[in-house]
């Protein structure tokens, strides 16, 4: 009945009677050893070893239940135990002994690391067990890897040196033992030589080995013959990914750069390969493999491939990332998971002649049933009170089962798992966003530059920190929707508080945001408040008033930047301007008063700029525009004499100079030549007055390609 119950999977009534047939007859070791298995089943290893060392005690003759009784202490975490019963046996045993017993001893010692203590086993078995007498090959083995662990590499070489005398195909799994330590030891050549004897006379799949070997070549750097046994193992093991990427970097290193990306791409028509159900995934999704050939797209330059191979991993992971709740909710266990759980006390049937018996399961999964069973009370309790409730109140009464069975909430893994956590991942990001940029996918770049900025703010290091943030303001700088970059401008000023180039670059992308962004305000009057010596934010502030028509305010703020630096041509020229746009509104009394002084700024401007083609300009655009066309005219023609060069447009601070789509379209050799502006104007004006000819002349001699 007892057999018969633990095949029907009772294993818990299977215990109940082994105890009791036991408590019937201490002495009958079958049924003790009934009973250990189903510890093991359990997975009880202390109890299961402890059920093995009472079947040694009653049956002193039975070795394998020391030796099993010791290995399942051992793999219980009482490794000290599992020594000292095995030890016993030795001590016990003066004249002789079991060598399995021995050689079990030998081996735990070693895993511990204790091969002095190995050793002098071993030595005290060839004294006493084997006097006068061959030891055993496999003990001779393991002396020598205890020899070689002890760095008496002379003596551990003689012991090996019998394993070539002996039949490969008989012993090797002692040959691969000695070569395995070998070369965890680090002596590649010797492991090698036994590891060739292997691969002589092995049969069928040798995938493994020829990895071993493929890897002692590579310690000793016999490149070549590392690819030929690489290869070998790809032909056994495809889904191998440390070969695979082992053989990658091989190839690299032999500058064959094609041969390790066919190596790592995916194969032709993938998707149509059909994989067995057992491999959930292959190895070109790997997330490793897909990095090494990012790496190696990148370091060609391969820009567009390293783009389509890294951009969809980033992104997905990024996303997953933001998907992840910060805080864990409690996940409701649907009632089939609760009856599971539930089956572990086994005691719901009323007529079972063993009911009340004390279940047998870890004490974990005990609790969990415990808890389960409450639950389950819990609930048929609230729904006895529903029915109740609704058949009082004459409603239909229908089982509401809609939460027994949850959905399963799917949890997402991103592809790279420690994107944000690996500074090798944060130069990767850094680089996939500048390639971005450099494609113009702009909007892209910036989405991949916010979520890492968001996500990773405090495991990325300030200095590439601010090399994204940078990058994020120059693709704002350049793109025609600047508003998703706004924050990364926003943090170059404030890095970067008096340099002129990052106000001009915060300025021009403000410039082009549609409906007036409130955040720039705030921020705005914030650097105003604090930076009191700072000139370029009241400049921008006035600006706001100029684009506004507000010329009164704006001439107040320029006229506050002018008592800071009163020798700044741009300044100058502010006022100027703005004081002759508030001269030629209605509502002022001294116009001719504010017209002469806006036009001595611009003299001012003139003269800081040492007569320059634009100060020029700017005059007569100025005079153009009072109607003193006379003057504008005379200014005009002065522009028209002057050729200008052009200057370096100002750069950002950390300005990445790779990426295309820095000197925009509209920038051509030229661009800071007024004189076809000061031509059109000018014909203008003789246009106006009656001079057709002279009008027809300036385009001509220059407006014309």
């Amino acid at each position: 009945m007892v057999i018969r119950n633990g095949e029907q999977g009772n294993i818990g009534q299977a215990s109940y009677c082994l105890s009791k047939a036991i408590m019937a007859d201490p002495k009958d070791v079958t049924l003790k050893l009934h009973r250990a298995s189903l510890h093991v089943e359990l997975g009880d290893y202390q109890k299961a070893a402890e059920s093995f060392d009472q079947i040694y005690q009653l049956s002193p003759e039975n070795i394998e239940a020391l030796k099993t009784g010791a290995k399942l202490y051992q793999k219980g975490g009482q490794l000290e135990h599992s020594i000292r019963i095995l030890e016993d046996y030795v001590k016990g045993h003066p004249s002789e002994a079991d060598t399995s017993v021995i050689d079990l001893l030998a081996s735990i010692f070693m895993e511990s690391n204790s091969y002095d203590k190995a050793l002098q086993l071993i030595e005290h078995a060839k004294l006493v067990y084997y006097s006068g007498k061959e030891l055993p090959l496999n003990l001779t083995i393991k002396e020598g890897i205890c020899h070689a662990n002890l760095k008496n590499m002379e003596k551990a070489e003689v012991l090996f040196s019998i394993l070539q005398r002996e039949s490969v195909n008989d012993h090797s799994h002692l040959i691969a033992e000695a070569a395995d330590s070998l070369m965890s030891l680090e002596h590649y050549d010797s492991a090698l030589k036994y590891y060739l004897m292997l691969e002589g006379s092995a049969k069928g799949d040798n995938g493994f080995l020829y990895l071993k070997i493929g890897r002692c070549y590579l310690f000793l750097k016999e490149r070549v013959q590392a690819i030929f046994f690489l290869y070998k193992v790809l032909q056994m093991l495809e889904d191998n990914i440390d070969a695979r990427l082992t053989l990658a970097s091989l190839l690299l290193e032999e500058a064959k750069e094609d041969d390790a990306i066919s190596l790592l791409a995916p194969p032709k028509n993938f998707d149509s390969i059909e994989l067995p159900p057992e491999k959930s995934k292959p190895w070109w999704l790997n997330e490793k493999v897909k990095l090494k050939l990012c790496t190696i797209y990148r370091d060609k330059a391969m820009v567009e491939e390293f783009v389509d191979a890294i951009f969809p991993l980033v992104r997905e992971s990024l996303y997953v990332e933001t998907l992840h709740p910060k805080v864990k909710v409690k996940k409701r266990l649907s009632r089939r998971v609760l009856f599971e759980r539930v089956k572990v006390l086994n005691d719901r049937e009323t007529e079972n002649v063993f009911r009340g018996f004390r279940p047998v399961a870890p004490s974990s999964d005990l609790s969990k049933a415990a808890r389960a069973k409450r639950l389950l009370q819990k609930k048929a309790t609230i729904r006895e009170k529903k029915k109740a409730e609704a058949l009082a109140s004459g409603a239909d009464w229908q089982s509401d089962d809609s939460d027994d069975d949850p959905p399963q909430e799917v949890h997402r893994e991103p592809p790279l798992p420690n994107l944000l956590k690996d500074e090798e991942h944060h130069r990767l990001i850094i680089d996939l966003c500048k390639s971005l940029a450099s494609l113009q996918r702009y909007w892209e770049a910036l989405e991949i530059i916010n979520l890492t900025l968001r996500l990773a703010h405090s495991m990325l290091s300030v200095e590439k920190e601010e090399e994204l943030r940078s990058l994020g303001a120059q693709i704002a700088y350049n793109t025609t929707d600047p508003k998703h970059g706004f924050d990364c401008v926003r943090y170059i000023v404030q890095q970067h508080p008096y340099s002129l180039a990052a106000w001009n670059c915060y300025y021009k992308v403000i410039s082009r945001v549609d409906n007036r962004d409130s955040r720039h305000f705030k921020f705005l009057r914030g650097m105003l408040s604090k930076l009191v010596d700072c000139v370029p934010p009241i400049i921008i502030y006035a600006h706001q008033f100029t684009m506004a028509s507000n010329h009164q305010h704006a001439a107040t703020k320029y006229l506050e930047a002018y008592k800071r630096l009163p020798e700044n041509p741009l300044i100058n020229l502010c006022v100027g301007t703005a004081l002759i746009n508030l001269a030629l509104g209605f509502r002022l009394q001294n116009k001719h008063q504010c017209l002469a002084q806006g036009l001595a700024f611009l003299y001012n401007n003139l003269r800081l700029c040492e007569n320059s083609q634009e100060a020029l300009y700017n005059i007569a655009r100025a005079y153009h525009h009072v109607g003193l066309v006379t003057l504008a005219a005379s200014y005009y023609e002065k522009v028209l004499a002057i050729r200008e060069k052009d200057y370096p447009i100002p750069k950002l601070p950390c300005e990445n100079p790779d990426i295309v789509g820095n000197q925009k379209p509209g920038y051509k050799p030229g661009y800071c030549d007024l004189r076809r502006e000061a031509a059109y104007n000018l014909h203008l004006i003789y246009k106006k007055s009656g001079a057709l000819d002279l009008a027809r002349q300036v385009l001509k001699d220059h407006c014309t390609i």
